[in-house]
């Protein structure tokens, strides 16, 4: 609970609030909004895709974490813009405007609130999506913070990039990072002091904080013909499943691709006793691209080839995700209503 002394959303006001928010929300303009009960948002091409993400004090995000770090408001504002930036990347396409919701008990400090707005703004703007209108929201209160974003993006080329459209033969590949968000989750729920944190470990930890999502890759992905991409978000072995099922085929990823995301994450993972095969392979929130190209040849700077895709023997089994060419039997993903 913040001190006394401490102004809080309760004793500000909506009004008030709004007056602190609204200047920090910064990004193109949309044709109307913020101020009016809709905003107004240009669709060049006669039509848009569009993603909303939620984020949950206590599901998502700890203010207070057993490491002793404690969780900035620009921290979730930045993961709230960036994991919507995300998605519509993953479409192959930009974004073109956002709205936000929050949902603040009465005591938050209006501080915390302000680094909220300014920590979003912030991401759109060093991610690359400065043009992206942020075209108002809305403001409740409740017992737990939470932040939900909605976000519009136009095409990059005349199609959607699908997660259906994987075939045989297929290269599977990435681009961004793999582990690092699950890493520095692991960091944060340790009973490992922050104050004890390498410099390395604190990359690791701010890559779960603010991850980057490669915003230029998905259109370019786009343009150079892949067949089917998404989002990282619940590991790569739970996201491929998602995409093999989507295109009805199987997919092996082989280890001796992921030797530079392994290496990073080794000595974290010697610290608190963990493979890091498990935060590679099962660790969400990452946010890069996993997609699928007819040939390694078409692969744009910035991708790398992780794995194969196969023919499915059966089409009335579950699609077969392995690694090496075996099954394994962990490092299932992430999971909202899990546990």
């Amino acid at each position: 609970m913040p001190e006394n002394n401490v102004l809080t959303v309760g004793k500000l006001g909506e009004s008030g609030l709004l007056s602190r928010i609204l200047p920090r929300l910064r990004g193109a303009k949309p044709l109307l909004g913020p101020g009016d009960d809709a905003a107004l948002i240009a669709a060049p091409d006669g039509k848009f895709v569009i993603t909303v993400d939620t984020l949950v004090e206590n599901q998502d995000f700890r203010l207070h974490w057993p490491s002793g770090f404690e969780t900035s408001g620009f921290d979730v504002g930045w993961k709230s813009a960036a994991q919507n930036l995300s998605d519509i990347n993953a479409m192959g396409a930009i974004a073109t405007s956002a709205v936000i919701s929050l949902t603040l008990p009465h005591h938050t400090p209006v501080s915390w609130v302000e680094d909220l707005a300014e920590g979003f703004s912030a991401a759109m703007r060093e991610l690359g999506a400065g043009y992206c209108a942020i075209g108002g929201g809305d403001l409740g209160q409740g017992a737990e913070l939470s932040i939900t974003a909605a976000l519009t993006g136009t095409l990059a080329t005349d199609r959607p990039i699908l997660r259906s459209g994987a075939k045989a033969g297929d290269v599977v590949a990435v681009c961004g990072v793999l582990g690092v968000a699950a890493a520095g989750l692991a960091l944060l729920d340790s009973t490992v002091s922050h104050l004890e944190w390498s410099e390395a470990e604190r990359v690791l930890v701010f890559g779960q904080r603010c991850p980057s999502p490669p915003l230029e890759l998905g259109p370019e992905a786009a343009r150079a013909g892949a067949t089917a991409m998404m989002d990282l978000s619940d590991g790569l072995l739970k996201d491929g499943r998602r995409l093999a099922m989507a295109s009805g085929v199987d997919i092996d990823f082989q280890v001796s691709t992921l030797a530079r995301d392994l290496q990073r994450l080794s000595p974290a993972a010697q610290r608190l006793g963990t493979d890091p095969l498990d935060w590679v392979l099962g660790g969400g929130e990452d946010h890069g691209l996993l997609a699928t190209f007819s040939s390694a040849e078409e692969l744009p700077e910035g991708f790398r080839v992780v794995g194969i895709v196969l023919e499915a023997g059966d089409a009335a089994r579950e699609r077969k995700i392995s690694v090496d060419g075996v099954i394994p039997g962990s490092a299932e993903g992430f999971d909202h209503f899990a546990g």
